[in-house]
């Protein structure tokens, strides 16, 4: 017999704590966008102090300073939110398998970027460091989302709803959807928004990198209502048509801003709503992932079929 654990957690707190990963990690990669609109990426000149003599934000700092520092309290915001979802996904019973290497995964994954975002000061902004702060970021999202997926699914085997055809559609959708991302971080680097007036850019034409990321947008939108219709065509999950669906509604709505924000000169309202768009690209083009899986609940075997039959003898006097 198992021993219940001490501090029992329920299946609905622990999924909540999974889905307040996924929240507050999207949450920093806009401040962290606001950061550098705001031209605050050297508002704490250094790291892991904000100045060579103190770790807080000083007056001398002014409004950049602040900005920047606050960012920085984040992650200990974040970092508890993923301690609690670990400690918890640890109390949790019966626990599920593979939850707790997810959470300390997402612990891991934000201590990382910590360091990373301390590079990232420490090389005055380099577009390339900056490009690798927000992949991470990406890649967090992505087993934030997977931990709050498996909170909530049974113990047994994966198995697949559609065809393979559409499977293997859905993951060339993914990875278009990755490159996108990718691509969209070249375009920043090369674009007027460093963080800092004298942070170096990558040296690409912008406006070529910028037909570059068109195309590859032209080419997911392309894949997605594809994949929407096939998933229609052949009587998918409604589950899996709704999350094609929305995937193809946020695209259409990210793409807008992106025309908008590239022909009014990237204002800073827009690019920083493209930066949450792209966060719900990211998680949208997940949800499509999930969509055509599913986890069955374990067999239970003859014997524990048996056992659990059996019914006690009442006792008589």
């Amino acid at each position: 017999m198992k021993r219940p654990a001490r501090f029992p957690v329920s299946t609905t707190l622990l999924r909540r704590l999974a889905y307040a990963n996924i929240v507050a990690n999207t949450v920093i990669v806009v401040t962290g966008g606001a950061v550098r609109l705001t031209a605050s990426g050297l508002g704490c000149p250094t790291w892991p102090r904000c100045t060579d003599d103190s770790y807080t934000t000083t007056a001398e700092m002014g409004v950049h300073g602040v900005i920047e520092f606050g960012n920085r309290l984040l992650t200990f915001v974040l970092v508890f939110i993923a301690g609690a979802t670990l400690l918890a996904a640890l109390a949790h019973r019966p626990r599920r398998r593979g939850a707790v290497p997810l959470a300390l995964a997402v612990v891991l994954g934000i201590v990382a970027q910590a360091v990373i975002g301390g590079i990232t000061v420490r090389t005055q902004l380099h577009p390339s460091v900056v490009g690798i702060h927000f992949v991470v970021s990406m890649l967090l999202l992505l087993v934030a989302y997977a931990l709050w997926r498996r909170v909530a699914e049974p113990e047994g085997p994966k198995a697949p709803v559609v065809p393979s055809a559409l499977r293997n559609l859905t993951w060339l959708t993914v990875v278009v959807s990755a490159a996108v991302i990718v691509v969209g971080v070249a375009v920043t680097g090369s674009g007027p928004h460093a963080g800092d007036a004298d942070a170096v850019r990558n040296g690409l034409d912008p406006q070529t990198i910028s037909q570059v990321h068109a195309d590859l947008v032209f080419l997911l939108i392309g894949l997605s209502v594809g994949l929407w219709l096939a998933l229609r065509a052949v009587g998918a999950p409604a589950r899996a048509v709704r999350a094609a669906g929305m995937l193809l509604v946020v695209e259409l709505s990210q793409g807008v801003i992106g025309f908008v924000q590239y022909l009014t000169n990237l204002p800073v309202l827009l690019v920083g709503a493209h930066m949450l768009g792209s966060c719900l690209v990211w998680l949208s083009t997940l949800a499509v992932l999930w969509s055509i899986r599913e986890r069955r609940p374990v067999e239970p075997t003859p014997d524990e079929s048996a056992t659990s039959a059996e019914e006690p003898v009442p006792a008589h006097a």
